[in-house]
């Protein structure tokens, strides 16, 4: 019996992907930041130190032309965040979102604290934790 000869339909593409300027990555990240800022309701403050506790004039400048210079760390801050956003968003509905992240949450990895209090004690880590403890209930 002869081999059967399977045909590769895989698409190639000779074009590569476009490049992404680092304005375009700030304008999108500022954007979607400010967004989910104002949906969970936070206050300026609260904003500032979820994106690393830029001067006062620089975030004021950021949130009025939704573009500037982003440092890798506040780039990684808003990549830390979309992703907690979306998992929140798959693992609870709309009202429940909220109420999750502002009450009392007795897992290890937030003593008592809420999930909003923890993230706003301010370091890249938490929000790393926090992603990874979201996309862990996830599966």
């Amino acid at each position: 019996m002869a081999a059967m000869q399977v045909a590769d339909h895989r698409a190639t593409y000779d074009v590569p992907a476009p490049r992404c300027s680092d304005a375009d990555k700030a304008a999108a990240g500022l954007t979607a930041f400010f967004s989910i800022a104002a949906e969970w309701g936070l206050d300026s403050e609260q904003q500032r130190v979820l994106l690393g506790s830029p001067g006062r004039s620089t975030f004021f400048k950021w949130k009025k032309q939704l573009r500037g210079q982003l440092s890798r760390d506040t780039l990684d801050r808003i990549s830390y965040l979309l992703g907690i956003y979306k998992a929140l968003h798959i693992l609870f509905d709309d009202n429940t979102v909220l109420e999750w992240l502002r009450n009392a949450n007795e897992a290890p990895l937030f003593g008592g604290r809420s999930p909003l209090d923890f993230m706003l004690g301010g370091s890249l880590v938490a929000l790393a934790d926090l992603r990874r403890y979201l996309d862990a209930a996830r599966g």
